[in-house]
């Protein structure tokens, strides 16, 4: 009896050792699931409901990715919003990812502009969302091409396309021309509601366009066919950048399509996208 007790009792204890065992390495796992992505997301400005999209943008990501979203708004709707981050080099210390949704056309001084340039430059990814894309102009004329690495070139330098405008509110079809890059991957054509289409004045050397979108018919001619999704690689340090023109309404930026697209050139920025479009491991949303 003694014997058996005995047997017991190593048997037991090599079961809690196999349990806890297995515990602590399950322990392990849960514990090696890296931080969230840090993105700081600036909205405000002319002629867009920027206090409904902020939040679309920042639930749509956080739900789809292991992404924390932190907002710097400004509700003024002129052209020129005072945001925060004006005169501030360092706004986004800390961050992963700075996520541009800005409309600040007549945001003009350079030593400004260079300061919202500065963390990019320094190898902060960005990501840049529809009005972005007509910021910051310092060109005298932004409807003609500006010579790369000048003053007047500053935002055009960063984004890797230069817009000047756009054609009416009409449907836009978007075709995927890249198609193996891991932001496109599997994603399917669509066709936007009313949309705005913005016009490629320059499409810089080394700029990769994933997206074209034809808008047609359309009164405007030289804005019937234009890159709407790209890629591109800013300054000396080659810092990733994703851009979209799209988004201009409500129901765009709400439709699961553009966030799917939008997290994904979160990721992909980050450094944080698979080639099969999935997020890498840990930065998914389970």
């Amino acid at each position: 009896m003694r014997a058996m007790a005995k047997r017991s009792v190593v048997c037991f204890a090599g079961v809690a050792v196999i349990l806890w065992t297995g515990m602590t390495a399950m322990a392990a796992e849960a514990g090696a699931r890296p931080a969230p992505l840090r993105a700081l997301l600036i909205a405000g400005g002319c002629c867009h409901d920027y206090a409904t999209q902020k939040e679309l943008i920042k639930s749509g990501i956080e739900s789809r990715a292991h992404v924390e979203v932190e907002i710097i708004y400004s509700a003024d709707t002129s052209t020129a919003p005072p945001l925060p981050i004006y005169g501030n080099p360092d706004y986004a210390a800390g961050f992963d990812v700075v996520i541009h949704d800005e409309c600040a056309s007549d945001i003009k001084d350079i030593a400004v502009v260079e300061g919202v340039l500065a963390p990019h430059k320094a190898g902060i990814p960005g990501v840049n969302l529809h009005c972005a894309m007509h910021c910051y102009r310092t060109a005298p004329d932004v409807k003609v091409a500006v010579t790369p690495g000048t003053p007047e070139s500053l935002w055009f330098d960063y984004l890797g396309v230069q817009s000047a405008g756009h054609g009416p509110q009409k449907p836009i079809a978007i075709t995927y021309t890249a198609k193996d890059h891991a932001t496109a991957r599997d994603l399917p054509d669509w066709t936007t509601i009313n949309e705005e289409l913005y016009n490629n004045i320059v499409v810089r050397e080394g700029t990769q366009i994933l997206a074209r979108g034809v808008q047609e018919p359309n009164d405007r001619p030289n804005f019937t066919d234009a890159a709407v999704i790209w890629t591109s690689a800013y300054g000396d340090k080659k810092t990733r950048v994703f851009s979209t023109s799209l988004g201009h309404n409500n129901d765009t930026v709400a439709d699961a399509r553009y966030l799917d697209l939008v997290t994904r050139g979160v990721l992909w920025a980050c450094g944080k996208l698979q080639e099969s479009g999935q997020p890498a491991e840990g930065y998914g949303k389970d």
